[in-house]
């Protein structure tokens, strides 16, 4: 039996690389509610502002699609000025009892920019140009950083490869990967 820890997202794999000048995120399509499976072929990745940036959660759907449309209305309102709007995002979800409640986490990217957003109010954009989000996020974050050292493929590639190594590990996550790329 697993083991449940609070403030992990226990629902999917999400993975974003920005590498060789190219940009790709990609996720799993399972959904799962509890312990049973309940769909195979969800896409989690969706881009957004003019196709400029590319978004992913973990967590659950209902939650995420309300994130995604305040980070909509806000990406108009700060003209796609992206830092500023993950900041925006992250101050409303922990100070609005609303958005408070809700269990997602978020990947974006643009070209220039990856950041993680939670509903505690983190902002973390990390070192490496890579993210990795959800239940098999570690598994597929070492999976892509390891690609990315040793490795000649793109970074379309490395993002699907580093996805199917986790779903052979994660039992949240399965082999239908979707990928966006900028």
């Amino acid at each position: 039996m697993i083991e449940h820890q609070p403030n992990i997202i226990y629902s999917t794999t999400i993975l974003g690389i920005r590498h060789k000048g190219k940009v790709a995120m990609g996720g799993d399509g399972q959904v799962t509610m509890g312990n049973a499976v309940m769909k195979h072929k969800s896409k989690k990745i969706r881009k957004m502002h003019n196709d400029t940036i590319i978004t992913g959660f973990a967590g659950a759907a209902a939650d995420a699609f309300t994130l995604f449309e305040r980070f909509e209305q806000k990406l108009e309102r700060y003209s796609g000025n992206l830092a500023k709007v993950v900041v925006e995002l992250a101050k409303d979800w922990r100070m609005d009892r609303y958005l408070r409640r809700l269990e997602a986490l978020l990947a974006i990217m643009d070209k220039k920019s990856t950041f993680l957003v939670s509903g505690t109010g983190d902002v973390i954009e990390p070192d490496d140009g890579i993210i990795a989000i959800g239940s098999g996020g570690n598994y597929a974050l070492a999976a892509a950083r390891s690609l990315v050292k040793h490795s000649d493929l793109s970074t379309e590639k490395i993002v699907e490869e580093a996805l199917l190594v986790t779903s052979e590990i994660c039992i949240y996550t399965n082999n239908n990967i979707y990928v966006e790329t900028l």
